[in-house]
Order: structure tokens, then C-alpha cells, then sequence
């Protein structure tokens, strides 16, 4: 009879799949991933990896609510935030607990904590837990609070020309105590940067010890709330009077305390506060797989987007006409592009039924735009024709002028959409087919009622600066699922509100529901939408 290695006899009674099974269960592991500061844009790549294969997801208050999107959908999310007071979900042990019972249950389970996860995070604590429980772990470390905040509110902790040397210190302490944990005798002259985290409730106690022991009353301090979102703010001022202008601030926690020299640098270094679309919260209500371009393009000049998707596409239920078109594509004269939705679909089903580029070398190929030519050049194909004007109707006036009488155009399209283009060559000769090879429809998974009370509260307590719409289908989709009845409840809801829309086409949309349009590039593409947003709130705020 056979044996392994450790002189173990294998377990012949069961399956591969069963015993694979068993050895998976045999190996619970825990992740410990530090998410940083709050912008998601800072998690680690490692830290992005182990959220892609989740299992089980426990995770904080200070960690990023966008980094859940990573995570697969069918993993258990478990919300252990706690917060100052008594606002705990749950208890320290009861998460302990958790991680061990999760992971001795065979699933992958990511610990997902703010900042790093062994700098005033507990993470060592937890680990201590798991390895009484004989359970395996990595601990994948994030960027720490202190030196975000730092960064964030332009204040380099170390300078040649300042200090060399740095504390960090927890700031959460009974004042009342008769003793402290922390030297605060030997830090307030031996250390030139002392940042200092969940300072605020003891923010006073913490500046007077400091100064008694000896550091110069003038001494500047920092108070950064929320560092790396766009709801951070930054106050300045020294360690006499700091925790007054805190308090007339209405400065609360989350904030981290800098005290030094160095914070005089920030009158020279700070970046963050001043890019033009700080602190600006914009709607995107692109689908998910669109947003990322409009997300990052705006995040890069400091605004906070919140994707609330109010179109996904799925495939049309039938192909037949599309597949009768391919099947005599070479009778065909032109075919038109009229989106980069257009362009995937139709070549997703070009190849579903076994055929590829080569086989549309009969008709000349027509973009609508720039983008929609670049997806177009993704499948090894230059346009024979761009409009001047990137809408249907500027490609119907270009096609026009190229003479389209009597000759067969073919139009991958949306289910429902604007027949403006097909009504126009039509009209002059053209014969047109129309070829179904997407719809748009409500997310599935955003439809209920969630995203409308998500969605409208946020409108409602006008914590929104602006809402973009990309398409007629965006703006259709946002009213639709307001469900609001009247002109006079919509203009109410967006009172305040300002709206950019991607084009003409949209704009109009926007106005039949008696909106106004605030922002419209004169070219009608993502980039030149987000330079006409920058624009506006720069011109806003010069005015």
C-alpha cells in the first residue's frame, strides 16, 4: 500500500474533487490588507490581487467603500466598522472570532483594514488570534495615515532643512489617567515631526503636555480631516492655540494631528486642496464598464465621483437581421458606426458566427467620432469616413455629400434609438438596414429600490455638485429610475444641481424633461467633456 511523504496512507474512499476538498479546508488562510488613507487609488497592487479572489471580505470604517467593487459579487461581505464612542458593529473579539470561523470553514477570507494594518490597526492583534488558532496568514501592508495626510495636505514630515526624525503617537488616551503610555516629556524636544493619530477628543491635553515639556508654544500644527478624499480639509495653526481652532472649525474625527516646523511647508507644497475639482461631487451615470475613463479623468483633478449606472447593455434577443446583413455584407455599399456599444457588439456576433474582418472588405466603413474610430482601430480597421460634426446627424450630412443615392447602407445600432440617421438617408435614396445588435436597459443589480433611495437622498440633501449624462439612454434611465412625476418635482430635485451633457443630442433629452444644461463640449467626447466641466467650476469659482 502506498503512503505520501509523511507516511500517511491516501484516502482511497474518496473523489479527486472530494479530497482536493479536504485539502483546501485543511489550510484555512487569512489576508490582512491594509487599504490606506481613503483614496482607492492608493491600495497596493498585492493588496488589489487578494480583493480580486475574496471569499469572505471583513471590513472597516476607514476603508474605502470603492474598493469593494473588486471583490467578487457571490463573497460574503461582513461590515466591521468601528467608530469613536460606542459606534462599534462589533466587538474587537467578536471580530477575532469571525476571521478564525471563516477561515476554518475553508473560504479565502481578506481582512481589509484602514491605513496599515500594524500602525495603531490592531493588525497584531488579530494576527495573535489567528495563530493561537493555528491559521495562516500574510499581512499586505497600506499606506499609513500619518504620511498621507502629510502628503495630502502638502507637508513633507521629514526636510533636510526641518528634522530628521519622526514619532508617531496615538493620541488615544484618558486624559484622566494617572499615568501614560506615552514619554511625552522625552517627545516634545527630542523628536522634530510628532504626528499624532486620534488626537482630536484629547487634542488639548495632548498640546498642553507637549508645551509644558518644554516645545515652543509657536510651534505649528496641522489638523487634517479625511485625508486623500475629496471631503479632506486642513487647518492650520500652532500648539497654543490649535484645539480652539479646531473646535470653531467643527474639525472631528477621522483627522490626523502634525506638529512641527515642516508644516510651514505647506504655504509652498500644498497640491491636493488645489486641484480644480477639489471637494466637487460628481454623479457618473455611465455603466460600470464605460465610467472608468469619465471616473479617472475627473479623480484626477480632484473630484469624488459617485457611479450611480443608470444604463447596462445586454445583447438584443435576436440576431436575424443583423446575421441576413452579414451573410451578403458585399452587396452592401457603406456600414456605419454610430458608438463604441455598436462597435463591440457587432464584432462580438461577426465572429460568434465564425466570420472576422476580413470578411468586410466589401463596404466602406463610417464612424460617428474620434472614439468610436479608435474601437474601430482596436479591430484592425481605419475609417473610410469621419464627420466634421460628431453626432448622427453630422454623418448623415458628411454621407450626404458623398452621394448615398440608391445605395445599400448597413446600420449596427441600439434596439431603440434615435432614427434621425436612417430617416435622413432615406430620404435622400438611400436604401438602409438597421441591425439590432444591443439594448440598453436598467441595471438589474441597480434597479431596485437601493440606487433610488441612494440616488435620491444624495440629490434630496444636495450633496451633489453635478450630474453627467453620455447618452439620451443615461438621461431617460436617471428619470425613470427617480421614479419622479412631474416637471416641477424633477427641477426641484435638481435645484442647485449643475448638469453636463456629452452633446447636443443629450443636451436636448435633458431639456424635455425641463432641465437646464450647464456644460456642453464643443466636441463631443469624454476628455473634451471633462475639460468644459473644469472650466466650469473654475469660472465658478473666479466669479
Amino acid at each position: 500500500m502506498s503512503q505520501d511523504q509523511k507516511g500517511n496512507t491516501p484516502d482511497k474512499s474518496s473523489s479527486l474533487p472530494e479530497r482536493k476538498a479536504k485539502e483546501k479546508r485543511s489550510a484555512p488562510m487569512v489576508y490582512l490588507v491594509g487599504a490606506g488613507p481613503g483614496d482607492p487609488g492608493l491600495i497596493t497592487i498585492r493588496g488589489k490581487q487578494l480583493l480580486e479572489r475574496a471569499e469572505v471580505l471583513i471590513y472597516d470604517y476607514l476603508a474605502s467603500r470603492k474598493l469593494l467593487k473588486y471583490v467578487p459579487r457571490n463573497a460574503e461581505f461582513i461590515y466591521a466598522g468601528k467608530r469613536g464612542g460606542s459606534k462599534h458593529t462589533h466587538t474587537q473579539d467578536e471580530i477575532n472570532q469571525m476571521l478564525i470561523d471563516r477561515a476554518m470553514s475553508g473560504k479565502k477570507v481578506v481582512r481589509l483594514k484602514g491605513g496599515d494594518p500594524f500602525i495603531f490597526g490592531r493588525g497584531g492583534e488579530e494576527i495573535e488570534e489567528l495563530v493561537k488558532a493555528g491559521i495562516l496568514f500574510e499581512v499586505v501592508p497600506g499606506v499609513t495615515s500619518a504620511t498621507a495626510a502629510a502628503t495630502y495636505a502638502g507637508i513633507p514630515i521629514t526636510h533636510r532643512q526641518y528634522t530628521s526624525t519622526v514619532a508617531f503617537v496615538t493620541g488615544h488616551e484618558d486624559p484622566t489617567k494617572a499615568d501614560s503610555n506615552i514619554a511625552w516629556d522625552k517627545l516634545a524636544t527630542g523628536v522634530g515631526t510628532i504626528v499624532v493619530y486620534m488626537g482630536i477628543k484629547n487634542l488639548e491635553s495632548i498640546t498642553e503636555k507637549i508645551i509644558r515639556y518644554g516645545r515652543d508654544p509657536q510651534t505649528p500644527v496641522a489638523v487634517v480631516r479625511w485625508a486623500s478624499t475629496s471631503e479632506q480639509r486642513t487647518v492650520v495653526g500652532n500648539l497654543e492655540n490649535i484645539a480652539e481652532i479646531v473646535r470653531k472649525n467643527d474639525i472631528k474625527p477621522p483627522s490626523l494631528v502634525v506638529i512641527g516646523e515642516v508644516v510651514n511647508l505647506r504655504k509652498t507644497i500644498n497640491w491636493y486642496e488645489k486641484r480644480p475639482l477639489f471637494s466637487k461631487r460628481i454623479v457618473v451615470t455611465r455603466t460600470r464598464d464605460q465610467a472608468s475613463e469619465l471616473v479617472n479623468l475627473l479623480e484626477n483633478f480632484g473630484a469624488e465621483c459617485l457611479e450611480y449606472p443608470t444604463i447596462a447593455l445586454e445583447p438584443v434577443a435576436s440576431y436575424e437581421i443583423l446575421d441576413q446583413a452579414l451573410a451578403e455584407i458585399e452587396t452592401y455599399h457603406w456600414l456605419l458606426f454610430t458608438s463604441i456599444n455598436a462597435v463591440h457588439y457587432f464584432f462580438k456576433r461577426l465572429f460568434e458566427i465564425g466570420k472576422d474582418v476580413r470578411d468586410l472588405k466589401g463596404p466602406k466603413i463610417a464612424a460617428v467620432g474620434r472614439v468610436t474610430a479608435e474601437a474601430l482601430a482596436g479591430k484592425g480597421i481605419r475609417p473610410d469616413l469621419l464627420p466634421q460634426e460628431f453626432t448622427g446627424d453630422g454623418l448623415a450630412e458628411s454621407l450626404t455629400e458623398t452621394g448615398v443615392k440608391d445605395l445599400r447602407i448597413l446600420i449596427p445600432r441600439a434596439l431603440k434609438a434615435r432614427e434621425t440617421l436612417p430617416e435622413a438617408l432615406g430620404r435622400v435614396g438611400a436604401e438602409v438596414t438597421v441591425a439590432p445588435v444591443y439594448q440598453n436597459v436598467l441595471p438589474t443589480n441597480y434597479a431596485g429600490e437601493q440606487l433610488q433611495k441612494e440616488l435620491r437622498s444624495a440629490l434630496h440633501e444636495k450633496r451633489v455638485d453635478m450630474v453627467t449624462f453620455t447618452s439620451s439612454s443615461t438621461v431617460k434611465n436617471f428619470v425613470k429610475l427617480l421614479d419622479v412625476t412631474t416637471p416641477d418635482e424633477m427641477q426641484k430635485l435638481m435645484s442647485g444641481i449643475a448638469i453636463a451633457t456629452i452633446g447636443p443630442i443629450t443636451a436636448k433629452t435633458v431639456e424635455q424633461f425641463g432641465l437646464h444644461v450647464d456644460v456642453q463640449p464643443s466636441e463631443y467626447t469624454i476628455p473634451d467633456l471633462v475639460d468644459s466641466i473644469v472650466m466650469y467650476f473654475t469660472s465658478q469659482a473666479s466669479g
